[in-house]
């Protein structure tokens, strides 16, 4: 089931704040349980017998409405606004994603999320000749029209929005729409609010940790129509970001460098592997020209998703029924994951009851899910 656009209501929109800042609930299960109860209300309330039901023996620590007033209330204060996944403003091919941030904080000019874009990322340490190639593609891409995506980083990131800070650009951050990282790019940071959109999947005051970053960076892909890679070592995290771009769907471009740099060693591995092959702004709008931004009817449908609606657990199987499932579901999985469509085929049981085993235990915290449509032991 997919949600309709529509703008939501300030009751409407606490809930949504409520239910993505609940422990145990990602942007995968979000949506699932969205799918499964129909508003984020009926999932709130469902939430805790369905973790008692995964083995949960603790309460589950659900987000109360104080506090989801809070943040918005901190996110009007700053200047920013939240903005929901079914929303009108926001931007349709990040929400075509499958793990899509159910809600954003926008800072600056919304309106330029609904343009045309293209990311570049790369080095943190990059040379000085990558940084001056970055700024002058943002600037002649910028003029082209499309919105230059970036994650504010040192070294490339930041030369990809000084480049394109006059005609737009977009700056995705890994904690909240109010912590500016690295703090050297505070005053930049000030400058894309004037002029450009900042964008923050994490509430509003969050410190950015590691393993917020690889998160930010499929937001960086999934606004994008493509993804350029500008110097990067083989264990960049430039190099997340373009394989979240491909499996999101999007270009994939890097730009040569010297084999004798180790900078350039990712770049040019992905060139290697098929990735489009940059020297100049013309390159890029060649190898976006007929690339179309993804569609919310286009996220990708697994076996749950075809699956529609999951009924209640007794209108599919008895709680007897349901016990051997669980205990079946947990003897196929392990910490590596595996896909959606395997676990089904494995546990030969039909996806309703699979997916509604896999939602109580993750809410019980016992596994994870994660993008490609696949789960793991947690």
């Amino acid at each position: 089931m997919t949600q309709p656009r529509r703008t939501l209501s300030d009751a409407e929109r606490l809930d949504w704040i409520r239910l993505i800042r609940t422990e145990n609930v990602g942007p995968i299960t979000f949506h699932r349980l969205l799918e499964q109860f129909g508003s984020a209300r009926a999932a709130l309330d469902a939430l805790p017998d369905l973790a008692r039901r995964g083995g949960r023996t603790k309460p589950l620590r659900v987000a109360s409405k104080a506090e989801a007033e809070r943040e918005m209330q901190a996110n009007r204060r700053f200047g920013a606004r939240l903005i929901c996944a079914c929303e009108p403003d926001y931007p349709e091919p990040l929400a075509a994603v499958d793990d899509a941030p159910p809600v954003v904080s926008v800072a600056g000019h919304a309106h330029l999320l609904t343009r045309r874009a293209v990311a570049i990322v790369g080095a943190l340490n990059a040379s000085l000749n990558a940084k001056k190639f970055a700024e002058s593609l943002a600037r002649e891409l910028g003029a082209a029209g499309l919105l230059v995506v970036s994650g504010l980083a040192r070294g490339i990131d930041t030369a990809a929005h000084a480049g394109s800070i006059a005609s737009g650009t977009a700056a995705v951050l890994a904690g909240g729409i109010d912590v500016v990282y690295p703090p050297e790019n505070e005053g930049l940071y000030r400058d894309i609010v004037a002029q450009g959109v900042v964008v923050a999947e994490s509430a509003i005051g969050t410190q950015p940790q590691a393993r917020h970053f690889p998160r930010r960076n499929r937001l960086i892909s999934g606004l994008s129509l493509g993804v350029l890679v500008v110097e990067a070592a083989l264990r960049s995290g430039s190099l997340i970001t373009a394989r979240m771009a491909l499996e999101q769907g999007r270009e994939v471009m890097a730009v040569p460098g010297s084999p004798l740099d180790p900078r350039c060693h990712g770049t040019n591995n992905l060139l290697r592997q098929g990735a489009t092959l940059v020297e100049r702004a013309d390159d890029v709008l060649r190898a976006i020209e007929n690339l179309r931004p993804p569609t919310l009817a286009e996220r990708p449908r697994d076996l749950f998703s075809a699956a529609g609606p999951v009924p209640g657990p007794r209108a599919e199987a008895e709680e007897s029924d349901l016990a051997e499932a669980r205990a079946l579901v947990l003897e196929n999985l392990a910490p590596s994951p595996v896909t959606i469509d395997e676990l089904v085929r494995g546990c030969q049981l039909s996806a309703p009851v699979v997916l509604t085993v896999v939602l109580e235990l993750e809410l019980a915290g016992r596994v994870q899910r994660l993008p490609g449509h696949q789960v793991s032991l947690a």
